[in-house]
Order: C-alpha cells, then structure tokens, then sequence
C-alpha cells in the first residue's frame, strides 16, 4: 500500500498542474477560456484514447494486465509518464502550442495504464468488504498530491520562474521522480495478484453496474476537473472575489484539500472495521488532524491564515456530518453527495462574493468518494472480467477532455463564467441517480 499510494500521490500532483498550467498558457499564448481547454483534453483525451487501445486488445488477445502482471503494469506507466513530462522540456523552446498538448497527451497514456493497473489492485488484494476504504485512502494520497500541486506548481510557474523556464525546468524534476518511481517499484516485491486464466471471450459491458458505473466515472471526472480548471478564473471575476492568480492558486489548493479531506474520511466512515460507536469521533478526530494539515501547509507557503481558513472548518465537520447520516453504504454516500454538490453548484452560479467563492471550494469535499465509490460499485461481482471492466472505467475519465471545452465555450458566449457552471448540474444529478439506484446489480 505504501508504494501503491505514492503512485496515487504522484498522478493526483500532476493531474493538477494542468489547472495551473491552464491560466499560464491562456496567458503566454492569448487563448479565449475554450482554447485554453484543450490542456484538459488532450490530457484527458489520452484516457480515452489508451483506455479504448487497452480494451480493444483485451477483447482480440486476452487482458494485457493479466498476462505481464500489474508490477510490469505500474512500472510501463510510469516510464510513459517520464516521456510525457519530458517532452515539455523541447516544447518551451519552440514556444508552440501544439507540442504542450502533444507533451500533455503523452503524459496522460502514462497515468492511463497506471490506472488502469493501480486502482483494481488495491481493491482486490484485501478483503472485499473493505475495498472502498483501502480505495478511499489511496485516493485520500492522491488529493494530497492535488493539494500540494497549487502550492508548489504555482509558485514555481507564476512567482520563482518566468518566461519558458517556469514549465521547462519543474516538467524536467518531475520527470527525474517519475523515472525514480519506476526503478522503486522494480526493486520492490509486490504481492501479485492470483492470475485467471486468459479468456479473450469476457465481456464486462454485460454487467448492468459497470455499465452505469461508466457514464457516472465520465460525469464525476468532467464536473471536477472543469471546476478545478476555472476555479482561479472564477476568483478572478469582479463580482466573486477579484482575485489575482497567485492568491487565488490558494482557495484551488482548498478545492483539492477538500477532497483529500473527504477521501480520509471515507475511510474511515467507509471502513468494514470501523465500529458505530467509534466513528463519530474518528471523524471528527480525523477531520480536525487534516484542518492542521491545510493550516500548516498554507504557513508554510506563506498563504492563508486562520481569518480566512476558519469557514473550511466548518466546512468539513458538515461533510463529517454528512458520513454519519449516510451511514456505512458506499451506495447511498455517493448519492447524498451528489446531492449536496447540486446545492452548492447553484449556490456558486447565482451568489456573489465570499458565498459564491466556499460555495465552489466546497465541492471538493463532496466529490471526495466519488472516484473511489463509482469505482468498488462498478466493478463489485466482475470477477475475471474486473481488469477488464477497470480499463472501460478509466477509459471514461475522457469526461475530463470533454466537460471542461464544452463549459469554456459555454464561459465564452455572454452567458458568462458563472453561470457556466449550470452545465454541470444534469452531470450531478446522474451520479445522485447512480448512488442511490443505478448501482444496483444481482
């Protein structure tokens, strides 16, 4: 699980620097809000396309997963991955546009297929009834790496680099840890999965709960990542906060902070071990631990202090509170969740000011369990097809290459950024039919 989870943290990092890069390359390059989308999808994009070349094979010749093992997996991934951040390097010399979405594409069929390998290994080397929690602390390791990527990658990208070297030389660090990624896992022993035996006939489309579980990891990942995308654009607005970008790469890192919040929770609350008793304070507990963790982080980059930190406390005892009502049923929490998100994307879309602003940042703690939820209810009962059935889940991760361009240009005719953000309300309220309906199966 340790190595697991600092693949989990790595690809989370990563993912939201695309977010910071967003507003950089709108910036060098003069894009409207639909151009500088094309980031999201052609990094996205790369899910799609790898996640479909994936499934294809599995379908002609067998699960490729199955036949090298998911360590060979990890580490094909993650040098894929090296490649992508590599090709930064020549794009910042040519200064074309293109060859950052080429960069960006690259990058993402890396984190495809380890994805593809990473995330049904940890829910299948325990105890199934303890699948969404060990999923929920991974992913908790994740949104660790999406809290950090603001900080960090905005104050390399806006403040301590400029010009071509604000990407050139963080792209090329993180292709040296990439590459140091892979060679720890290969000197690692992992315990490998049982293999099945090859059958080129298995069909996971056949399961009514994958089935619905794809169309709800495609909604879940298209309205996160257009959130997180415009989430500094937003502060930028007159009538929210008119925020410059180096303070509002502050309350994105929330938005992603709220999420690794979530995902510790759901953890806990989501844990077969966890007692009814013990919980409530284990929450709590547990919420008031990840607060000093926002806190501490944001002094140690000289952010946000507690005068602007305190409603995201309360924020999270609301969402502890929301676990407890749910209850243990991975089911019914992702559909309150969905819910709530509902609430908070009107309230974003028709308030101003500071309620406009937690509103949008407090999203984040209600996507938490998403990923981690949609993912165990989709591929529960799969058996042999579970591989298979993981490579169409992420495949649908392509929400992310498509939301995103579709609210820019939305953002771009005189409906306007805010209320940009309706587009995603028909998006929630499938994942609150799935949770509480469509994830059922026999």
């Amino acid at each position: 699980m340790v190595v697991l989870t600092s693949l989990f943290f790595m690809w989370g990092f990563m993912t939201v620097m695309n977010d910071v890069l967003v507003p950089h390359l709108r910036a060098v390059f003069t894009l409207t809000y639909f151009e500088s989308m094309l980031v999201q999808f052609a990094f996205f994009g790369a899910y799609f396309m790898g996640s479909l070349l994936y499934y294809s094979i599995s379908i002609r010749q067998g699960d490729p997963i199955q036949r090298i093992g998911y360590k060979r997996g990890l580490i094909a991934g993650l040098l894929l991955s090296a490649l992508g951040s590599a090709l930064f390097v020549p794009a910042t010399f040519v200064e074309v546009y293109a060859l950052y979405l080429i960069a960006l594409f690259v990058l993402g069929l890396g984190f495809t297929l380890l994805q593809i390998a990473a995330n049904p290994f940890v829910a299948i080397i325990g105890p199934p009834e303890g699948a969404s929690g060990r999923l929920n602390l991974a992913q908790a390791f994740n949104s660790l790496g999406t809290t950090l990527a603001p900080l960090v990658g905005g104050a390399l990208i806006f403040e301590l680099f400029k010009g071509t070297a604000a990407v050139r030389w963080p792209y090329l660090f993180f292709t040296s840890l990439l590459v140091l990624q892979a060679v720890w896992v290969m000197f690692t022993a992992l315990p490998e999965p049982p293999r099945t035996e090859m059958d080129t006939r298995s069909n996971a489309w056949r399961h009514p709960q994958l089935r619905h579980g794809v169309f709800a990891i495609f909604c879940y990942v298209g309205a996160e990542v257009a959130i997180g995308s415009l989430l500094i654009s937003f502060l930028g607005l007159d009538a929210i906060m008119g925020m410059p970008e180096a303070s509002a790469k502050q309350f994105l890192s929330l938005y992603w902070g709220g999420a690794m919040t979530g995902r510790f929770l759901g953890a806990v609350a989501l844990s077969a071990r966890s007692s009814t008793v013990r919980r409530a304070p284990a929450l709590f507990g547990v919420g008031a631990l990840v607060f000093m963790l926002l806190y501490l982080l944001n002094a140690c980059a000289g952010g946000l202090t507690w005068s602007h930190l305190w409603p995201m406390a309360v924020l999270m005892a609301l969402s502890a509170l929301a676990f407890l009502i749910s209850g243990r049923r991975t089911d019914r929490t992702l559909g309150v969740f969905a819910l709530v998100a509902i609430v908070l994307l009107t309230l974003a879309s028709t308030t101003n000011g500071a309620w406009a602003m937690w509103a949008l940042v407090a999203i984040g703690l209600f996507n938490s369990i998403m990923w981690s939820n949609i993912f165990t209810l989709a591929i529960d009962g799969l058996g042999h097809d579970t591989s298979q059935g993981s490579s169409l889940l992420v495949m649908m991760i392509v929400g992310g290459a498509l939301v995103p361009p579709v609210q820019g240009a939305i953002a771009d005719t005189s409906v306007g950024l805010q209320a940009s953000f309706f587009t995603l309300v028909p998006l929630y309220a499938y994942l609150a039919w799935y949770g509480l309906k469509g994830a059922r199966h026999t």
